[in-house]
Parts: C-alpha cells; sequence; structure tokens
C-alpha cells in the first residue's frame, strides 16, 4: 500500500489549490480514505473522508464549504479542492486509509500514510 500526496505549494490568502492522493497496492473506491492536516499548532486535524459508496463527511472547523473531498476512481487517486484559503490554512496536508485520529500527524499509529504535502498560503 502506497499513497503520495502532490499538489502542495505557495498560494496567496484568497487562492486555490487541488491537492491530489495517488493510491498504489488497493483501490480507493473500496475503502475510507481521508485527508488531514498538521500545522504550526502540530494538532492533527481530521479534515474529510471520502467512503467506499462516495459518501462525504467533513469534520468540525471543515464544514464551510472551503474543502472539498472527491474520488477518481479510473485514476485511483483522492483529491481535496480547496478555495478561499487563509494563513492559517498553512500547513502539512495528509492522505490516509484507515488512518483513525492520530495525536500525530507525523507519526500516525494506524493504517497508512502518505509522506504529505506542504501548503503555505501567505502574500
Amino acid at each position: 500500500v502506497q499513497l503520495v500526496e502532490s499538489g502542495g505549494g505557495l498560494v496567496q490568502p484568497g487562492g486555490s489549490l487541488r491537492l491530489s492522493c495517488a493510491a498504489s497496492g488497493f483501490r480507493v473506491a473500496e475503502f475510507e480514505v481521508a485527508w488531514y492536516r498538521q500545522g504550526s499548532d502540530n494538532e492533527c486535524d481530521k479534515i474529510a473522508h471520502i467512503e467506499y459508496d462516495v459518501r462525504v463527511r467533513y469534520y468540525r472547523h471543515f464544514e464551510d464549504g472551503r474543502f472539498i473531498i472527491s474520488r477518481d476512481n479510473a485514476k485511483n487517486t483522492v483529491d481535496l479542492q480547496m478555495t478561499s484559503l487563509r494563513p492559517e490554512d498553512t500547513a502539512v496536508y495528509y492522505c490516509a486509509v484507515n488512518g483513525g485520529w492520530p495525536d500525530d500527524c507525523t507519526a500516525p499509529t494506524n493504517g497508512d500514510w502518505g509522506q504529505g504535502t506542504l501548503v503555505t498560503v501567505s502574500s
């Protein structure tokens, strides 16, 4: 199982980015895949997940519509579209399957995780 995030970078406040999580070794359509982030507060925040039946759930602080999770079965990817970005969205963003609720995204105890992609929101 391997997950590789891409799409991070530097963006101005108010801008948009689309992150992609490319999976290998399993089909994203058959598992729950989630996006997380860890910023300067060092808290591992779960943003959203998408289930095998395409149902999605957004977690607290990420329900305002600025973050949209989606899946492309043909590409075997799970994407995170981010809009109206703010400086406080600066973080390393991770995707994971069966990732649970780790205290530290850099040291998860469950599931399979990607290496993360850095998003910096700054003017």
